[in-house]
């Protein structure tokens, strides 16, 4: 058995380890929150949040529509109430949106009641990632890979204050899962709640 699919079939194990903690995703668009988390939570044997998908539920409208009508400062105040509720929720998966820990009252929140993983993705991959798409309010500019650059420059140093980071790289997504398992298993041995 590789050393891969021995975490994976730890899985239940690393989770029993931290189950009184939600796992919470961070990171820039792109950078596979959503699709990870899902298969994280399904290795975990775990609900799967995704905040934005929530805050779509509470508010009626995309994302996009938030941002056009009420402004990103409006969209911010409801991604907080939403992650207080889900935070109050039974230890689970959370993709969180990549603004999102960039709020201190939200780090502190996510601190007390998640394990932080900062899905850390280059610049070029992310890039690959979300021009496929046309959704990103953030992006909605004449130049968006410099955007997007921007974005990377000035929130990385918020998102390495992540209690782990796991590079998030072009492949498999089971690669991915693995390496946050990895991580998580050996967070859990050095952190006792």
């Amino acid at each position: 058995m590789t050393a891969k699919s021995s975490y994976t079939a730890n899985a239940a194990r690393i989770g029993q380890t931290i189950s009184n903690r939600t796992v919470a995703l961070v990171g820039l668009m792109g950078a596979g929150k959503s699709t990870v988390g899902r298969r994280l939570a399904y290795a975990l044997g775990r609900q799967f949040y995704d905040s934005d998908d929530e805050i779509e539920k509470a508010a009626g409208l995309s994302i996009s529509d938030i941002f056009a009508l009420h402004g990103e400062a409006e969209f911010r105040r409801g991604e907080q109430r939403v992650l207080e509720r889900l935070l109050s929720e039974p230890p689970h998966v959370l993709a969180t949106g990549g603004g999102a820990y960039l709020n201190p009252d939200t780090r502190t929140l996510l601190r007390e009641h998640a394990i932080t993983i900062w899905l850390n993705a280059d610049l070029e991959t992310l890039w690959r990632r979300v021009s496929k798409r046309g959704h990103r309010p953030l992006l909605k500019a004449d130049n968006p890979k410099g955007v997007l650059s921007r974005l990377l420059d000035e929130r990385a140093p918020i998102y390495e204050k992540a209690d782990i980071v796991v590079t998030s790289r072009e492949g498999p997504h089971r690669a991915t899962v693995n390496s946050i398992l990895k991580a998580l298993d050996e967070w859990s041995r050095t952190h006792h709640d």
